[in-house]
């Protein structure tokens, strides 16, 4: 039997103390009871010779470099891949089991580590791609047949998939990515965000335990203690990376792109919205408010700036201090830029944002020029010009900008022009079905939401599957299992066709 170094033991310990949830009351510091102390001990001796017999500790799937953590993810996919569909199934029901039960600790912890967002957003946000990320049966075989015989399209893994994810959403990303990425039968590693790698690293360990419960092999899913942007080059250029995952700023989206290898990367966004003269103004107003101040508007799909044709500007501002948001005056606005801002862009051109406040709640911002509005407040809204540099620039806190547009032809060109092509978002309220077609044709983004808030389009609230990663760069969209998936073809010339 292979002799089990100490730090090997404590790994061990740490596992089945996780595993075993704690039931006594026992003051802080009072010492276990012997019957305790016997069952910890046998439950940890049994652990380890299970992992000695096996020739090697089980690391939940951190290790200490990234060439560590890409082969064995690696040898982890030599044995998922001589599993079948049945196994696939059986171990992403059981990450969703576990996942759902720490859906809080994730939550708390990723507010409490990034200071980004509100803690009951991020609780949805896992909720969502935990229940609503799609699984093996996206994979469902395509099949022809004619007089000439048959063929069918099946859907195969590449390997191993290298991934980068966000301080935005951090446990969201690696939940869905983990699905997504295991469904289609890879295994995944993640250069995770350094702001985010406590509570990154304690989700990718849990991933690593829920796997294992049902089955499957030991480190399917890894990544490293210590995250940096060398990390993050040097898993984009690892050779048994076969496919690269980004999902962040433009910078890591280019330096993703500049690789040989295929690449979905997952960029910015600047998701417009319009409001037209026939929608439901009130139904407009309490849906902008609850999208754009989902998270602190953190999320690349929040609702970013609002264009209103100018006969209902009125109303519909009436209608969001109504629904929660707080609208400044203009001396107001000419403070909360002094704040918001690291610097104010020319007319029509995005500023530099202060990342102090990103992420941060509504009424602290508003603290910041005197207005005490309180923690519940969940948007500021301020009316500016069209080349004000709140409407071209991403601000990612709860403070929204709202345009006076003189008819539908301008609302649309401005919404186009400020979401910069990136391809990601946009929304429409409006009753007139012409309106919401042109718009949609016009804006070409992964994501067109009509009378509700974007968040729909993310499957909370409306129909279809959700994603944390959508690849509008690259053309994937919404990724799901497909996305990581080789398409191959069996043709059976003159045979196969039954009737």
């Amino acid at each position: 039997m292979k002799r089990i170094r100490p730090q090997e033991i404590q790994d061990i310990l740490g596992r089945v103390r996780a595993r075993y949830p704690k039931t006594s009351t026992a003051a802080p510091g009072a010492q276990p009871s012997a019957a305790a102390s016997a069952s910890a001990a046998a439950a940890v001796n049994s652990a380890a010779v299970n992992s000695a017999a096996a020739g090697h500790a089980v690391h939940d799937g951190i290790f200490p470099t990234i060439d560590a953590s890409v082969n064995a993810a690696w040898d982890a996919f030599q044995s998922y891949r001589s599993m079948g569909l049945d196994d696939r199934r059986r171990i992403v029901e059981s990450i969703r089991r576990g996942m759902s039960e720490r859906v809080e600790e994730l939550s708390r912890r990723a507010h409490q580590e990034t200071g980004l967002g509100r803690f009951e957003d991020k609780v949805l946000k896992n909720r969502l791609v935990i229940e609503k990320t799609p699984g093996p049966e996206d994979l469902e075989p395509k099949v022809i047949t004619g007089d000439q015989g048959m063929m069918m399209l099946e859907w195969a893994p590449f390997g191993v998939v290298a991934a980068i994810t966000p301080t935005t959403n951090p446990t969201a990303t690696i939940i869905n990515n983990t699905i997504a990425v295991l469904s289609a039968g890879n295994a995944i590693v993640f250069n995770v965000h350094p702001n985010a790698k406590g509570v990154s690293v304690d989700n990718i360990r849990w991933l690593n335990q829920a796997i294992r419960a049902a089955g499957g092999p030991e480190n399917l899913v890894t990544g490293i203690p210590e995250p940096t942007l060398e990390s993050a080059r040097q898993l984009m250029e690892h050779p048994k990376a076969r496919i690269l995952l980004v999902t962040g700023g433009p910078g890591v989206v280019k330096a993703a792109l500049a690789t040989p290898k295929r690449a979905i990367t997952a960029g910015p966004g600047n998701p417009p919205v319009v409001v037209d003269d026939s929608a439901d103004l009130e139904l407009a107003a309490r849906e902008i408010v609850r999208g754009a101040s989902f998270d602190n508007n953190v999320i690349c799909t929040d609702e970013k700036e609002v264009f209103v044709l100018s006969s209902v500007a009125d109303e519909l501002l009436g209608y969001l201090a109504q629904s929660g948001a707080y609208v400044v005056n203009d001396e107001q606005l000419r403070q909360l830029e002094k704040i918001i801002f690291k610097s104010m862009g020319e007319p029509n051109k995005p500023g530099k944002i202060n990342p102090e406040w990103i992420g941060k709640n509504a009424g602290k911002i508003l603290a910041q020029i005197g207005v005490q509005a309180g923690d519940d407040l969940r948007l500021v809204v301020a009316e500016v010009a069209s080349h004000h540099s709140l409407v071209w620039t991403e601000q990612m806190m709860p403070v929204i900008p709202v345009v006076r547009v003189a008819n539908i032809d301008l609302a649309i060109d401005l919404a186009v022009r400020a979401e910069h092509g990136f391809g990601h978002t946009a929304a429409i309220y409006s009753k007139n079905v012409d309106h919401i077609t042109r718009m949609a044709r016009a804006m070409n983004v992964s994501i067109f939401t009509a009378n509700g808030p974007t968040l729909s389009g993310l499957g909370a609230g409306g129909e279809g599957y959700t994603s944390f990663s959508i690849a509008s760069p690259t053309g994937e969209g919404l990724t799901r299992p497909r996305s990581f998936s080789r398409e191959r073809r069996l043709t059976i010339a003159g045979g196969l066709r039954i009737v």
